[in-house]
């Protein structure tokens, strides 16, 4: 019963984790030593947010950093160097009649009528570059996308969100 009771638990897990709205992906250095880094520094080249949304994404990923066992510091083992950018996305939908239709049942004469429509988004993406502070050389790399950019609401919720996705990707597993 136990073992049945893990199970469905670790299933359910699995499921909730697998439907994310997030595209997160990562890349690193394969000679790169991920257990030697220890401390960082966060850097922001090109974090076009406003002061709201740069607090929010800074302070999420300072957590995590720190959830992995890495510190700030003034002297540091990587540079942490965050961007962020959007994207305008237009979706368009169209449904399809079933057949034809008009008079005389549903072979007779006349057309089904199919409907589109479009609707216009921007969609948000964050990359988090790690540098190893002593060669300036990139040694990983996380990619998020599919923040809702136009609702202050949701971007609220889903900053946290796509950080915790990117960082569950470091330290890399290599060989997988």
């Amino acid at each position: 019963m136990k073992k049945y009771l893990l199970l469905v638990l670790a299933s359910a897990t699995l499921g909730l984790t697998s439907c994310s709205p997030f595209q997160v992906r990562s890349d690193y250095a394969e000679t790169a030593n991920f257990n030697l880094y220890k401390t960082y520094k966060l850097r922001i080249d090109d974090l076009k947010l406003n002061d709201i949304d740069k607090d929010r994404v800074l302070n999420e990923v300072s957590k995590q950093l720190q959830l992995k066992g890495l510190h700030p510091g003034d002297n540091p083992d990587l540079i942490v160097n965050v961007k962020a950018n959007h994207k305008k996305v237009q979706d368009v939908q169209s449904t399809r009649p079933y057949g034809m239709y008009g008079w005389g049942g549903p072979y007779g004469w006349g057309l089904g009528m199919s409907r589109t429509w479009t609707s216009n988004y921007n969609e948000g993406t964050l990359i988090v570059d790690f540098i190893d502070a002593a060669s300036q050389k990139l040694v990983w790399q996380g990619i998020g996308s599919g923040i809702s950019v136009d609702s202050p609401k949701a971007k609220q919720r889903q900053i946290p969100e796509i950080v915790a996705e990117i960082m569950a990707n470091y330290p890399p597993q290599k060989g997988k």
